[in-house]
């Protein structure tokens, strides 16, 4: 095997290994080829993960935008309204609407997070049952 890096862990090829232990009954290749199933399995969970935290991210940013913008708008009407009265009114009516949206903002969020997490583990759930069904396999024909 010729060196890649500096890294022990990069060049470790584990056919290599496990095929040179020749355990007799055992389909070394089954199990490197489970494992390579395994591997990318966790890597597409991992990848959808990612996607998700980076929507999430991005729909708070425009929130963020968003709040900034209402702030900026609340702080014009206030300054505009007349009485003390009207102003007291104006701002009980921008601290409602604000709280409101907050409120969907916080709900929209929590469930793009439910979202990201039940599709990364739906993968992995499917990947530890198709794993089980292949060891069930491997010992049904092991006893054959």
């Amino acid at each position: 095997m010729a060196k890649i890096s500096g890294n022990p862990f990069l060049e470790f090829d584990p056919s290599k290994m496990m095929g040179d232990l020749k355990v007799p009954g055992v389909d070394v290749e089954s199990i490197i080829a489970s494992q390579r199933r395994n591997i990318e399995a966790v890597t597409a969970a991992n990848q959808l993960a990612f996607e998700g935290f980076q929507a999430i991210v991005r729909r708070q940013a425009e929130v963020l935008r968003t709040v900034a913008e209402d702030v900026n708008r609340a702080v014009g009407e206030l300054t505009a309204a007349g009485t003390p009265e009207e102003k007291a009114a104006k701002q009980a009516d921008l601290v409602k609407a604000a709280f409101e949206k907050s409120l969907a903002n916080i709900r929209e969020l929590s469930e793009m997070i439910a979202k990201s997490n039940t599709e990364a583990a739906e993968i992995l759930t499917k990947r530890v049952s198709d794993s089980l069904d292949e060891v069930k396999a491997a010992i049904a024909k092991a006893k054959s």
